[in-house]
Order: C-alpha cells, then structure tokens, then sequence
C-alpha cells in the first residue's frame, strides 16, 4: 500500500475497503506496534463482517496502551458507521438541497394527438388479433395445497439452519458505550482457551501419571529442605482479623449481564455459563423472554452436538 493511500485512510477510516483491510495485514506483520495501523485495520475487518474481526480486536488490545482509548474507537459513531450508510446519507442530503425547476406544461393538443393516435391503433388491429389467443389457461391449485406446500418449505428452511448460523457464533461482536464491563470481561475470557470437547484415553491418563512422579518427587524434597532449614511460623494470635477472601473467578453481577457478555459464554464454548446468562437476562428484561428462550434452546442443542 502507498504511503499516500495509507495517509488519507489514516485520516478517513470510514473509506477502506475490504481489500485494502487484507492488504494492511502485511503492513501489520512488518510495525506490529503501530496502534492508529491496527485501528485502521479493525475498522476494514468490522466493515465486511469478517470472522477475523474478534480475534483481530483481541489482539490490537494487547498492542494497545490504554484500552479505553479503544473501548471508545469502537463503540464510537465513526467505527460503527459504514460506507454504505455513509453513502445514503450524503444522497438524501444533496437531494434535500437540490433545487427543483418549474415542470413545463404538456399541452392539451399533445394529449390529444396520442389518444387519437392510439385509438386508430387498436381499431386496426381488432380484426386480425384474437384477445382470447392471449388468455392464459390456469389449472388452479386447492388453497389446501397451496397452504401444505407453504408449510413444509418454512419447516425446511427452518430446519436446514445450523445452531451456530442462528446465534451468529463468529460474527464480529459489537459493544454499547455502557458495556465497558462486557469489554473488560471480554479481554479476560480470551486470555483463556475455548474449551476443547476431547475424549481422554485411559492409556494417556496413566502416561501422564507416571510422567508425573519424577516433578513431584522435587518438590516434596524443595518442601523438606525449606523445613529444615527455615524457622517455624509463628502461630497467628487468635484475635487478629481475619483476611478477606475474593474469589476471582465469582460469577458476574446480574445487573452487569448483557446480551453481549453471553455472545462471549458462546464464543468461548463456554455453553453452560451462556445458558445461565440467558437465563439471568431473561429475567432481566420479561419482554424478550421468549427470544432468550430460544436462545437456551440453541445453546442446548449446540451443546448436545459437541459432546
């Protein structure tokens, strides 16, 4: 790409393309750390929704200094906006503007002619063409069968949808400016691994144990020496305060619950930590409980598929 080219895009995000968003991925590789390059990129990546874009959004955040920075480039007006709109925008607005001319005035005598013109037409044709020669013979169809015939290309197409397609698993995941939770809980769940559904072999188990003995043996021996060697602990008095304990892996407040929060359950393959965000938001918002409820219901039968 031509520095020229790469300056405007700099400037203009809401111009590139899907081609030239691949083109910076070279770019990319040769200044990693070039944060405003990495922004630019997102912004190619969420404009053709492509399934690289939440992987590509995880990866700019650990290039990232602040991450606030761009947890407002990506919630904000000029990220979210696509070429497209941009375009139906700027057309309404130059119509609005136009100004619209006088309409001349088509005179009666034009009118005239074309209805005398048209009229002679048809009187010489009406004895050589035959209008029933152009009726078409329709053999119509019971409303019965129309109906049954509706039904079963709904239930088909219905049925022919994969889970996955139908909770949008691999599409770019958008983010409200009040979801910075969601965000921040987003880059904590993907320094994880998605959960892998793997059957164990016995065989692999009893290797492992066996490895296992030797680092063991180690650090039994570490623990003795430290015995030997260091003083004893002090016993804690018994009206010193307790510490507090905080667990880091509590489950999520239910006012921090967002639709987004479980697209990410879902992303990670996390499907039971999904289903119970479902669960949270249906009750959460009653008036989209029957949505939710069909989500659990994906999410179940996705689960079932996997093990």
């Amino acid at each position: 790409m031509q520095l020229q080219e790469l300056t405007y895009l700099l400037q203009h995000p809401e111009a590139i393309t899907g081609y030239q968003a691949d083109m910076l991925s070279s770019t990319i590789n040769e200044y990693p750390y070039f944060q405003p390059l990495r922004a630019l990129h997102l912004k190619g990546l969420k404009q053709k929704e492509s399934y690289k874009y939440n992987n590509a959004l995880k990866i700019t955040a650990a290039h990232t200094a602040d991450r606030s920075v761009l947890f407002d480039y990506i919630t904000s007006d000029v990220f979210n906006q696509n070429e497209i709109s941009n375009q139906i925008k700027q057309n309404s607005e130059n119509i609005k503007s136009m100004e619209v001319s006088e309409v001349d005035d088509i005179s009666v005598d034009k009118s005239v002619m074309i209805d005398d013109a048209l009229k002679e037409h048809i009187k010489a044709t009406e004895g050589v063409l035959d209008p029933n020669l152009f009726k078409a013979k329709s053999n119509p169809i019971p409303k019965t069968e129309i109906q049954n015939i509706e039904d079963s290309v709904i239930s088909i197409d219905v049925d022919n949808i994969a889970p996955e397609k139908k909770l949008n698993i691999g599409k770019p995941l958008e983010f409200d400016k009040k979801e910075s939770h969601s965000f921040a809980e987003w880059l904590k769940i993907t320094s994880f691994k998605p959960i892998v559904r793997e059957e164990t072999k016995d065989n692999d188990n009893s290797n492992s144990e066996s490895k296992s003995t030797t680092p063991l043996e180690e650090k039994l021996a570490i623990i003795d020496k430290f015995i030997n060697e260091n003083p004893k602990i002090k016993p804690v008095a018994s009206n010193a305060p307790k510490p507090k304990l905080v667990n880091n892996e509590a489950d999520v407040s239910d006012s921090l619950m967002t639709e987004t929060l479980a697209r990410i359950y879902l992303e990670q393959k996390n499907y039971d930590k999904a289903i119970q965000s479902y669960k949270i938001l249906s009750l959460k918002y009653p008036e989209k409980s029957s949505f939710f409820a069909d989500q659990i219901k994906l999410v179940e039968e996705l689960k079932d598929n996997t093990i």
